[in-house]
């Protein structure tokens, strides 16, 4: 039995680090993308260094987790990790930009098969009443990596270089290797089944065409232009061939039929408009950190501290009351919470204490923690073993897809509003950075902003502060239609197996 406990203890070891890989990869990479433009080049390509990981890992994601299904959890797991650390190893030895992209889109093919089958193996190891606290733990790190990512990312690019970032993946990926290679062993039978290559490749077609589109709209190519058109276009044709194929084929990518279960549509939907709405906190808090309270790049990572902690607080709380309360009433606290939290963050200024940003901040982090893992569980639940890898792909996929979304488009809207509240602020004054955030940007750091006029300074700092907290007020609205998707969870929650008295020695 001690034996049987120290396995899977190993194997849950290996499983939490293989998701701090796949999930701190792009934050950590966040941290050094000034640095890294610095030394490659390609200013006006960065954005590719991004995207590239995150199209990849999300177009991935349903197909890993219909391949786990078919033929196996441990072998995609492992080719997942070993992608992974390929990738890696090619970033750190990027000599452009668009070595640097191609690089990092490999590194997303196994990023990709990382995160789903991860948690889906601990469904296939787990009875009901365990997976909340193991689900809460995985949750936990997932909220932990996405937030530490930029301070170990500042750390590693400051002190050593920016390749180390790619570097440190390579020690914990051969660590995972091990344990799992050594310790997992699956009990589950297995069918060959024909593959839906033309599904995927819909999908991932449709995928890319939409990230893309959204990337290079309004910047690199105007909207209106044939480029974008063309690939909305593209888009919808992708998007309306994978519906149809995936209603016919006798193993779809993605199951339409799953979207039947009230449980699962409400819960990936819910999963979608909370990382549509989390990832502007988590994205434009260090910015409104650095550009108006004037604090340091390291400094304004460590400000995410408190809201990380209470992820990883509220994270595993939801895992733990998934036996004592429905899924739906645990969700119901998190969403109202969540939505308080981005409505406070949305009425930030200048004079906003970081005492005050510090509490919208725990309120926010402990909102969002919940659906870490109890999404993650309700999603699953009741599924059969073989539909387990489909289900818990699909919904980090859409989950993936909501967070990149959500960085592009309130990107757009939070570049607007400041562009045109610097416009409003030096008009008439024939500033030669009206308008233009690039350089506003560049004059906030650190070492420029003791250098301008305070007048300027000021005027700057308001434009930012006040874009950022529109794009919190424009992020109320994927939290409140969480809520919604929330309410339509239904009454369903783990039930432990019943416990059977023993009879006494009189009986």
């Amino acid at each position: 039995m001690d034996k049987g406990k120290s396995k899977l203890g190993f194997v849950i070891t290996a499983l939490l680090l293989g998701i701090l890989m796949s999930a701190m990869d792009n934050t950590i990479v966040a941290a050094a993308m000034g640095t890294i433009v610095s030394e490659l080049g390609g200013l006006d390509k960065f954005v590719w260094v991004t995207s590239a990981y995150l199209i990849a890992s999300a177009a991935g994601m349903p197909i890993f987790g219909k391949l786990s299904d078919m033929y196996g959890r441990k072998r995609f797991f492992i080719f997942g990790v070993i992608v992974f650390l390929i990738g890696s190893i090619l970033c750190g030895t990027a000599e452009t930009i668009v070595q640097l992209s191609i690089y990092r889109a490999i590194q997303g093919i196994g990023g990709g098969a990382l995160m789903p089958i991860a948690f889906t193996i601990v469904f296939d190891i787990f009875p009901p009443e365990k997976r909340g606290k193991v689900a809460g733990l995985f949750g936990a790190v997932f909220g932990t990596s996405n937030l530490f990512g930029p301070l170990l990312g500042a750390y590693i690019t400051e002190y050593y270089h920016w390749s180390g970032i790619f570097y440190v993946n390579v020690p914990i990926g051969i660590v995972v290797l091990v344990l799992i290679s050594l310790y997992y062993h699956e009990s589950m039978e297995h069918s060959k089944q024909r593959i839906d290559w033309w599904g995927a490749g819909t999908l991932v077609t449709a995928v890319v065409s939409l990230m893309f589109a959204l990337e290079f709209g309004g910047t690199t190519f105007a909207w209106d232009s044939w480029v974008i058109i063309g690939l909305f276009v593209l888009f919808v044709v992708c998007t309306t061939l994978f519906i149809l194929i995936e209603r016919k084929v006798a193993e779809p990518i993605i199951s339409f039929e799953m979207f039947a279960r009230r449980l699962f549509a409400s819960s990936t939907l819910a999963g979608l408009c909370y990382g549509a709405a989390f990832i502007t906190a988590a994205v434009y808090i260090p910015i409104y950190v650095q550009g108006v309270l004037g604090g340091s790049a390291t400094n304004s990572g460590l400000i995410l501290l408190p809201m990380t902690l209470a992820s990883v607080v509220a994270s595993q709380t939801g895992g733990f009351l998934t036996t004592k309360l429905s899924f739906r009433n645990i969700m119901i606290i998190s969403a109202i919470i969540f939505i308080s939290g981005i409505s406070l963050l949305s009425m930030i200024t200048p004079e906003t204490s970081r005492t005050t940003l510090t509490m919208y901040m725990l309120i926010t982090g402990f909102g969002v923690g919940f659906s870490f893992s109890v999404l993650s569980m309700s999603a699953i639940h009741n599924m059969e073993m073989r539909q387990r890898g489909s289900a818990n792909s699909t919904m980090s996929f859409v989950r993936t897809i909501g967070m990149t979304l959500g960085i592009t488009i309130f990107g757009i809207l939070q570049r607007n509003s400041f562009s045109g509240k610097m416009t409003d602020a030096f008009a008439g004054s024939g500033a030669s950075f009206a308008g233009d955030s690039g350089n506003a940007r560049e004059i906030l750091s650190q070492a420029n902003r003791a250098k301008m006029p305070p007048e300027i300074l000021t005027k700057i700092i308001n434009a930012l502060s006040s874009s950022i907290a529109q794009t919190f007020f424009w992020a109320i609205v994927p939290a409140v239609l969480a809520f919604i998707f929330v309410l339509m969870m239904g009454n369903e929650r783990v039930k432990a197996p019943l416990k059977v008295k023993k009879p006494s020695v009189q009986e």
